[in-house]
């Protein structure tokens, strides 16, 4: 009789109960993430410890390395992101999650950037969690990017590099008004597309012949990366969107067609050399009708021919299609983001033409096409101290990288993190440390020239822009490459100045921090008179 009492006003109005029900689960789950997880010793927002919710919609919002810098400076080096995610700004941080072996592996986070080819999931260095699975196609494809295979990949890059400013000349150099301004950051992209094309396949895709996007291609890696971005702070998400059961047999059947443009050029290309996979490949020529070099897919299907169990045929089309991916985006941010710099701080300019210029002038750079070697450009100061301060002042990767804490827990900046725990550094704050002396927030390559050996040292091992440990990326040097030979062979050929010096350019964080609106204009460059203003 009581308990009908009490389950009388329940039987009437039903819904009510379902509300209640509904508010008392939520609420439990909330509280359960905020206290039951082992971290609630950890500071951070207080909606962020209840629900993953908090991380897409700052995600969302498109700039959350900003807030993690804010958060990281009221709360210090560990922030809770998440009901079982940490952020971590400490540098020494990166040699416990990141070393090799150390039991750390990749969170759900990464398999959200899977691209699809046929219904199937292609399986890459970046975006696989296994490590045994990683570690043996590492091993697989490891000398096609290997330091010694870096010199034979230099002629495709000058074929590449030349083109880029032939194409500037004869669109934009000199040119007044309208006709005059280039957009800077698409063409440092496209040249970025066609460079790793021209690597892969001994084929550039045509950005740059183009003028613009192809196939979409620029268009869909972008909204990959947007999605992957906020879909992966809740990866359960991926599996009802857009790698649901329904829409991958779908694929496969060729019932819908989820092919990426760029699997589908790759597959092109790869078809197109049947010679390549069957061991009687000939040598292509390059795009210039010169002798071509042993690209990326020849080498990809060596390591295909000394173990076709492991290394398929799919996986070698996996490992091209993370080439162009991976080998485009990152480095046109880094370009862009070394030129604008450059553009903003006149002083460093004048510095690096100096360098440049006395190269020049000792007889260093002879090329008559204005072509740098790599060997002549690596160890130059200042270019180099460029090219780091680039790197730490705007990492292309704007979140963090996640890892899962191993069975036994951690202690981390004196704190205990659990087992179980996604715990991780964004670049964007750990740059920031004082470990990197004074004034973080300012691009200033002197800091790298000003430093002792060791702490030189240490601000290098502790730059993330290319991973760390044993997920450092595999393609680091080839992207150092096609930064140390570009950024010469651009600013002795043209005199760059910004279209709207009192127009800043605007920040898009979708998993890796894009810049629009960078607009120059180009004068081709006769003489040293730039050194004497």
């Amino acid at each position: 009789m009581f308990i009908d009492s009490i389950l009388a006003p329940w039987r009437d109005h039903p819904y009510v109960f379902v509300c209640w029900a509904l508010v008392v689960l939520v609420a439990g789950r909330a509280l359960f993430n905020r206290y039951g997880r082992g971290i609630s010793h950890i500071p951070g927002p207080l909606l962020a410890s209840c629900t993953d919710l908090w991380r897409v919609f700052v995600v969302w919002r498109r700039r959350p390395e900003l807030e993690h810098i804010r958060l990281h400076q009221i709360h210090g080096s560990l922030v809770r992101l998440g009901p079982r995610a940490i952020s971590i700004s400490d540098p020494a941080a990166i040699q416990v999650i990141y070393a090799l072996n150390s039991g750390f592996v990749k969170s759900e986070f990464y398999p959200v950037q899977q691209t699809i080819a046929k219904g199937r999931r292609l399986f890459t260095l970046f975006t696989s969690t296994e490590e045994a699975f990683h570690a043996k196609l590492r091993r697989a494809v490891s000398n096609a990017y290997a330091m010694s295979t870096l010199v034979q990949f230099e002629p495709l890059v000058d074929t590449t590099t030349l083109e880029f400013l032939n194409q500037l000349e004869k669109r934009f150099a000199n040119k007044p008004g309208a006709d005059g301004v280039c957009d800077f950051g698409n063409w440092l992209q496209y040249y970025a597309f066609d460079v790793i094309g021209e690597l892969t396949f001994s084929k550039r895709i045509g950005f740059m012949d183009n003028g613009g996007d192809v196939d979409h291609i620029i268009g869909d890696l972008q909204w990959l990366l947007n999605y992957a971005a906020v879909v992966g702070q809740l990866p359960i998400l991926d599996s009802l969107l857009l790698k649901n059961p329904i829409r991958l047999t779908a694929s496969r059947y060729n019932l819908l067609n989820a092919n990426s443009p760029v699997a589908n050029f790759a597959r092109a290309r790869i078809a197109s050399r049947p010679d390549v996979a069957e061991g009687r490949e000939k040598i292509p020529e390059a795009s210039n009708g010169k002798p071509g070099r042993r690209d990326f897919l020849s080498r990809f299907y060596e390591a295909h021919r000394k173990d076709p169990e492991f290394m398929t045929h799919e996986r070698v089309l996996a490992v091209t299609v993370a080439n162009m991916f991976a080998g485009s985006d990152t480095t046109a941010i880094t370009l862009r983001a070394l030129f604008y710099n450059l553009l903003r701080h006149p002083d460093d300019m004048k510095s690096l033409m100096a360098e440049l210029w006395a190269q020049k002038d000792q007889g260093v750079f002879q090329n008559a096409e204005g072509l740098v070697d790599w060997n002549d450009v690596r160890e130059l100061p200042f270019l180099s101290a460029v090219i780091k301060e680039t790197l730490r002042c705007h990492p292309a990767a704007g979140l963090t990288l996640e890892r899962i804490v191993p069975a036994g827990g951690v202690t981390l900046c004196g704190e205990f993190i659990p087992a179980g725990t996604i715990v991780g550094c964004n670049a964007w704050t750990v740059h920031r440390d004082s470990l990197f002396g004074e004034c973080t927030e300012e691009f200033r390559p002197q800091r790298w020239l000003d430093a002792s050996l060791e702490q030189r040292r240490l601000m290098e091992n502790s730059i993330l822009s290319f991973g760390a440990g044993a997920r450092t990326c595999i393609g680091k040097n080839i992207s150092l490459l096609e930064i140390y030979k570009l950024v010469p062979a651009v600013l002795m050929r043209f005199e760059l100045e910004l279209a709207d010096p009192s127009k800043p350019w605007k920040l898009h964080n979708a998993w890796f921090i894009k810049q629009e609106g960078f607009e120059v204009r180009l004068k081709t460059r006769n003489t040293k008179a730039y050194l004497a203003r």
